[in-house]
This record gives structure tokens, C-alpha cells and sequence, in this order.
């Protein structure tokens, strides 16, 4: 891990040529800090990306609830994950990068944070993070805790470093009995199943306004149009979506009589510019949210427009309480999808590819609740679409299906708070 160091600083450089995040703060990756030391105490929460955060949103209200005088520290490990994050912060909490995981980096991090308590979100176990919370007597548990075969697989290959890191955690609380059990074969001591918080999203009011304003500017001639939604996607997968789109004449021409508007979500920030060209290349007339703002004129023709890019971060609720129906991105490739939870809970059904690996609980009760629809490829899934466009009614149940899923397995938080405050 030392080695590496010039690499990892060679990569954040390069990918802060295309997101100016990942160089704000950088000495804060290598346990190195300014300023005096904040006050000591926190609560440390860690989230590594946008996904994360978004789960560690709704624990983090859970324990204000639970705790109102809690002062919070938050890490993060990507651009997106940081800047979402800023909106949970309060005075008097603080924000940083997770060092990276050598021995004196991490000692370094909790020399300088001083918290009183270490929850890491769903996956991200260090095996020098764990050592030097184990040092310095610092609780560290894993909240909405997951893992699937493939990483289960990789963890056995290399028990040496994950055995130690999975027993050093003071407690596990999975998601589902089967993550459960896989964290238990590498030694974690879980404490109980206690779902997963991503079901307590709740909807916000300023995301629906804006989602309602959305829906109202693609209207053409005061007609509604319907909204197709690509999550997510992950690289190739827009190809993907090109090629099955213009194979088949008749269909192309039935999605355009149906004034479809298809609504692409790119799941990386670096990637929002080559998806774009990817689209003009094609000849399609192309809308980017990055040009245009709630209170803005609407570009011109723009009702009329068959492709909106959603080049933007943190606004997903927004997009799904917009779309009709959502094809799910990273299931189409062999990347292990997307959680889908957070879409059946704004109500869009979810059409699904074959790779829903990391997500496989999720996604096979989506399935078997009827909130979602699984096909082998993008092809199945645009024929998917046709289906759902003309029997409106199927798309409705689908849509209600969701809504009961996610409202029955509501409850995680407040199990989550309640078994974290008594490590405080």
C-alpha cells in the first residue's frame, strides 16, 4: 500500500482533470491535515461514494433523532460521495477524505479526529483502518452491511488480511440473512439482520416540485409524453441502448409516434461528455441538464426533444419521480447493477438485465413483488417498454407494486440507531 501511493496520486490527479473534487483537500488521503485539530468526540461515518451517502443520509437522521446533541464527522473515498455529503452536514460538524489504508495514514486520521465512535457504510472494510481503530480502542462496526459471492470468493482467496479486518469490527448489522452469512464466513460477528436503510427514503418536496416542473416542460401540444429512464449506466451500455433502438425500424418508429422522451443518467460524472458526443454522433437531438435551469426559458424546441442527458449529481430522486419506467444500468453489462430500491420507493418500475449480482436480494424481491420485470438484454428490455407503453394498466400495477414493497420493509433506521447508540 505504501508502493502504490504515486500511482493513487497519479489517478486523482487525472481524474481531477475531469472532476475538480478529487483534488480539493488531497493531503487528507495520506493522513496529513491543516489547522489545529478539530474537537474531539464525533461520531465518524463513513460513506465512499454517492450510493453510500445517499443510505448514510437516512441513518445519520435516525441518530440525530435518537441523539440531538451528535456532532458528525463524514469521509468519503470519491468526488461525488463528498459533494453530496455537504448538504448533512451542521455547525460543528467536519468532513474529510478516507486516509489511505497504510498503518501510518489511518493512525495518523484517528490521532487527528479523535471520534468517539466508527460506522462504516455497507461494504468498506480497510484491513489497516480496522487495525488502528483496534489500537486505539476505538468501536468500529458496519452498518446496512452487504457483500455477495463474488466478493465473498475474493475475501476467502485473501483470508490473511480479510479475517483479521472482518473480527477486528466491534459489530456487523446486515441487510438480509444471506449477506449475513457470507460476512460470517469471514469471521465479521454479526449482530443481527436489520434490513436495508435505503427503504426509508423518504420523498422530498423540492424534489418533486421539480420533478413535476420536468414532466410539464416535456409536454408537447399540452399532452404528456412518456419518460423512459436509463440509471445509471454504466460504459457501453448507451451503445448497447443505440444499437437495440435503431435495429428494428417498426419500433424505432413506435417509440417516436409515442412522443417517447428517453431520459439517460449517466453513473459517472467523468463520463457525462463522451455520453453526450456518443448521442450527437448518432444524430439525435440531445438536451443536457447542465445548460438548463429550473427558471430558465426552456431551450427551444426543446418539447420536442427525444434525448435529455442528466448530467448532474444528487439529483436521482428528481429523475425517477420524472420517469414512467427505468431501465436499470450495470445490469445490462457484467457490472452487478444498481440498487433498485430507491426507484420503487418514488414509484418507477424497474426493467432489469441479467447482471444484478451486487444486488441480487434487492432485485429478486423487486422481481417476485412484481415492481420490477428481469429480461436477458437491452433488446428484451426496449420490447419491455413497448409492452408497458400499451397496456398502461400493467405499468400502473408495477408502479403500485413498488410502493407496497418499499412501505412494508420501511423501519432499518430506526432498528440501525437503536443498535449503534449503544456503542456511544
Amino acid at each position: 500500500m505504501r508502493a502504490l501511493q504515486p500511482l493513487l496520486r497519479r489517478k486523482l490527479h487525472r481524474r481531477g482533470q475531469q472532476e475538480p473534487g478529487y483534488l480539493a483537500h488531497m493531503p487528507e488521503r495520506f493522513g496529513f491535515y491543516d489547522g489545529s485539530p478539530p474537537e474531539p468526540d464525533r461520531v465518524w461515518v463513513h460513506a465512499v461514494s454517492l450510493g453510500e451517502t445517499r443510505a448514510a443520509a437516512i441513518l445519520i437522521g435516525a441518530l440525530r433523532d435518537a441523539w440531538p446533541d451528535m456532532r458528525l464527522l463524514l469521509t468519503h473515498s470519491t468526488a461525488t460521495g463528498r459533494a453530496q455529503g455537504q448538504s448533512l452536514l451542521r455547525p460543528g460538524d467536519a468532513q474529510a477524505w478516507l486516509p489511505w489504508d497504510t498503518p501510518e495514514a489511518t493512525r495518523q486520521f484517528l490521532q487527528h479526529h479523535r471520534p468517539r465512535l466508527g460506522i462504516l457504510m455497507e461494504t468498506e472494510v480497510w484491513p489497516m483502518l480496522v487495525q488502528a481503530c483496534v489500537q486505539a480502542q476505538l468501536p468500529l462496526v458496519l452498518a446496512n452491511a452487504r457483500l455477495n459471492d463474488k466478493s465473498l470468493r475474493s475475501g476467502l482467496r485473501w483470508s490473511l488480511l480479510s479475517g483479521p479486518a472482518y473480527r477486528g469490527l466491534h459489530a456487523v448489522w446486515a441487510q438480509s440473512p444471506e449477506d449475513a452469512a457470507r460476512l460470517g464466513q469471514l469471521g465479521a460477528q454479526v449482530q443481527g439482520v436489520l434490513g436495508n436503510l435505503k427503504f426509508d427514503v423518504q420523498p422530498q418536496p423540492e424534489a418533486l416540485a421539480w420533478a413535476q416542473h420536468l414532466r410539464r416542460q416535456w409536454q408537447h401540444d399540452g399532452k404528456a409524453r412518456p419518460v423512459v429512464m436509463l440509471a445509471s449506466t454504466r460504459e457501453g451500455e448507451e451503445a448497447l441502448w443505440l444499437q437495440a433502438l435503431t435495429a428494428k425500424a417498426d419500433r424505432l418508429a413506435a417509440f417516436q409516434a409515442a412522443g417517447v422522451v428517453w431520459l439517460l443518467v449517466p453513473r459517472h460524472p467523468q463520463r457525462f461528455d463522451e455520453v453526450h458526443d456518443l448521442l450527437v454522433a448518432q444524430g439525435l437531438s440531445v438536451v443536457r441538464r447542465s445548460n438548463w435551469d429550473l427558471g430558465q426559458p426552456l431551450p427551444v424546441h426543446a418539447d420536442n426533444v427525444p434525448v435529455w442527458l442528466g448530467d448532474s449529481v444528487g439529483e436521482m430522486p428528481v429523475y425517477f419521480q420524472s420517469a414512467d419506467m427505468a431501465l436499470l444500468g450495470g445490469s445490462f453489462m457484467p457490472l452487478g447493477g444498481q440498487n433498485l430500491i430507491e426507484a420503487a420507493a418514488f414509484g418507477c418500475p424497474v426493467i432489469m438485465g441479467p447482471h444484478t449480482f451486487n444486488f441480487a436480494e434487492a432485485a429478486q424481491n423487486a422481481e417476485q413483488a412484481g415492481a420490477a420485470v428481469r429480461v436477458n438484454g437491452m433488446d428484451g428490455a426496449l420490447d419491455q417498454v413497448m409492452e408497458w407503453l400499451r397496456q398502461p394498466q400493467d405499468l400502473a400495477k408495477a408502479r403500485q407494486k413498488g410502493l407496497d414493497l418499499v412501505a412494508q420493509s420501511r423501519g432499518a433506521a430506526q432498528r440501525y440507531a437503536k443498535a449503534i447508540t449503544r456503542w456511544a
